[in-house]
């Protein structure tokens, strides 16, 4: 049996999971909050037991120590040479990195040259995988990377209509985002289904939303592009506007272009138009009693989900299976009813009983695609890459 940890670093958070493989059983699974702030939050559980602490700001550093020394302490570990690997979700690997690689020196190198590109995550993700380097010098580390299953996308889909010297100065093209959880899905529908070499459209929908058409579990389209604030509209992420609003109104607001990105990642998306929350189950609660607000925000929402499902169905040449996945597509039954009320033209049909209760089909009978609600598992796709890697 072998102990894999699954690393998720955000840029003031920290998400794990101890996994026993092959077995795929959780043994302890938590997350650091507010990482750098005064008030650092600290979630674990073992066992179905949950345990929460308040501790004084740490850092990302600080946070894997303490990770560790907790564990230990409670015996969850056994010994910290039960520990075999140690996967770690890298935000951007540009086109170096078609899968995941194991950690070395030249990996370390380019990741913070990829810092560039993701300036808020890959220099996170390295202190990170430092640390764990450090305080467990024999365990082998393995960088899983957000973009590496976007590799696959033809020029026609990752290029953008602009000079070629960009492109071959700076790397600027669509890497598209969450290829982990697209990833996981793509394995997980054709288990579902019991089906090889489907075509599937993939919409994980959270906070962060990007939509993937996949073919045969490699990936043909995705929403997010050069960054992952494109694509559609988003918790408080604009998604794609017309590039000419950026100067208008850092001339206009005389905005520097800093404020400007900060207003489309932060102030925009559902947040600005429902002008109430980035909560998707606040803003369904206030549709509920009647807000206008809330309800321009969730069709507007829709209309963009429903515009690329549409799209990508024409780029895969039709449809096998659409997947609703992460905390809206799991969990909003409202809102995957009013994305498939328009998609009918494309011969999609639901079963609004089995909407309702969220099972894992949710097709009726005359519908040509078929409907799924997948919970996706980056963790666990992170843990079987390391796995591999390390084996």
């Amino acid at each position: 049996m072998s102990q894999i940890f699954a690393i998720n670093a955000g840029s003031s958070s920290l998400k794990f999971q101890l996994l026993a493989m092959p077995e795929e059983r959780i043994i302890a699974k938590g997350i650091f909050e507010r990482i750098g702030e005064e008030d650092t939050l600290f979630s674990l559980t073992v066992e179905g037991q949950t345990v929460k602490e308040s501790l004084p700001g740490i850092t990302h550093k600080q946070a894997v120590s303490y990770l560790l020394d907790t564990l230990h302490q409670k015996e969850v570990l056994g010994s910290l040479e039960n520990i075999t690997g140690v996967g770690h979700r890298v935000a951007h690997g540009g086109v170096h990195f078609k899968q995941s690689a194991l950690v070395t020196p030249e990996v370390l190198r380019i990741i913070e040259e990829l810092s560039l590109l993701a300036p808020s995550h890959n220099p996170i993700n390295l202190q990170v995988i430092k640390a764990f380097q450090e305080f467990l010098p024999s365990v082998p580390n393995v960088a899983v990377f957000d973009t590496a299953f976007h590799q696959t996308l033809a020029p026609e889909h990752y290029l953008y209509p602009l000079p070629k010297r960009y492109y071959e100065q700076y790397g600027i093209r669509k890497y598209g985002f969450h290829g982990t959880s697209h990833k996981y899905i793509a394995y997980k529908a054709e288990e579902v289904l019991a089906q090889e070499n489907l075509r599937i459209i993939s919409c994980h929908l959270g906070n962060g939303a990007s939509i993937c058409a996949i073919r045969n579990k490699e990936s043909v389209n995705t929403s997010m592009g050069f960054t992952p604030l494109a694509g559609v509209m988003m918790g408080s992420r604009s998604g794609d506007i017309d590039p000419a609003i950026i100067p208008f109104l850092m001339e206009q607001e005389e905005m520097s272009s800093k404020a400007i990105i900060d207003m489309l990642n932060k102030e925009s998306g559902l947040l600005a138009v429902s002008e109430l929350s980035n909560d998707l189950r606040e803003i369904q609660f206030a549709y509920a009693r009647g807000s206008s607000k809330a309800a321009l925000a969730i069709n507007m929402f829709v209309n963009r989900i429903a515009y690329t499902i549409a799209q990508y169905h024409l780029d895969l040449g039709g449809v096998d299976a659409i997947v609703f996945t992460a905390g809206i597509g799991e969990n909003s039954a409202i809102i995957r009813q009013k994305i498939t009320e328009k998609l009918v033209a494309l011969g999609v049909h639901l079963n609004k009983e089995a909407n309702e209760t969220s099972q894992i089909c949710i097709h009726a009978l005359n519908s040509s695609i078929k409907l799924l609600v997948l919970p996706t598992n980056e963790e666990l796709m992170i843990a079987l890459e390391t796995l591999e890697l390390i084996s």
